[in-house]
């Protein structure tokens, strides 16, 4: 399907979605962590926060602590997620009954592949602008010049207007200048296995690296708890600079690798 047409479609979804009536959240949500909600004050709901991956192999950890926040933030609103096709060929498919798995219905996501980065934009714009979804994702891949100071700008203005959550996740890019509230980096931390040495919660090495209303730079061990939605403590806490915990791999994954067919199972698709 062409761009355009892309759009056409998303645009035409969106407003079946806003006749639902969904109720608007509240200007800022948190994590259910204590101590980052302290430290943070909240993350503003009708804003853009930036979250990167900091290596590749991070890629599962990122997308995971995202879609932490988008469940907290959109409540039981619709969400969309806006993915450059490059990610599913270098990091896999999005994979439905893994979304399950992190306490994600499927069938609240409206899923758009676009090749371009500003085709990404364009989609991410028209949904935050709708006032339909509650949270919009846009994963996107590599450094690029479309995606700029300017266009940060259009995406905080959007979700303002829209009066809903913009998500920005990098892959294998680098920070730069944004107008996001918030920008993290994350890593893949080790997960504590649960009683008769079950497989425990997904668990993330969170490091705040800029807050635009002053919280200073931090990182958090996190584990996502899904049948709460929430984020809690997951080892001790480590200072902005200090040694970060090893990598594992050993996290519960939401995306097939490249040989397993993505099983949407209520993905509703744009592309």
């Amino acid at each position: 399907m062409r761009p355009d047409r892309k759009i056409q479609a998303l645009r035409d979804h969106l407003k079946a979605l806003e006749a639902d009536g969904h109720p608007v959240d509240q200007a800022r949500f948190d994590l259910g962590l204590g101590a980052a909600d302290r430290h943070l004050g909240g993350l503003a709901t009708h804003g853009l926060h930036e979250v990167y991956a900091a290596t590749t192999p991070d890629t599962t950890a990122a997308l995971g602590f995202a879609l932490g926040l988008v469940r907290r933030a959109a409540g039981d609103r619709p969400i969309v997620w806006g993915v450059q096709t490059m990610v599913g060929l270098e990091t896999g498919q999005i994979h439905g009954p893994g979304l399950r798995e992190l306490g994600l219905d499927p069938g609240r996501l409206v899923l758009v592949r676009v090749k371009e980065m500003k085709d990404l934009l364009a989609a991410g714009e028209e949904g935050l602008s709708s006032g339909a979804a509650g949270a919009v994702l846009l994963t996107a891949w590599g450094e690029s010049p479309a995606l700029n100071l300017t266009a940060t700008r259009r995406l905080s203005m959007a979700a303002g207007q829209g009066r809903a959550t913009a998500l920005l996740i990098r892959l294998r890019a680098q920070p730069q200048p944004s107008a996001a509230e918030t920008r993290w980096r994350v890593r893949g931390g080790l997960s504590r296995a649960l009683e008769a040495e079950a497989p425990g919660h997904p668990t993330y090495a969170v490091e705040l690296l800029r807050h635009r209303l002053g919280a200073q730079p931090r990182t958090w061990i996190m584990e996502w708890d899904r049948e709460r939605g929430v984020f809690q403590n997951g080892g001790q806490n480590v200072g902005h600079g200090q040694q970060r915990p090893p990598l594992s791999g050993g996290l519960v994954s939401f995306v097939a690798d490249g040989s397993t067919a993505a099983r949407g199972e209520g993905l509703r698709r744009h592309g």
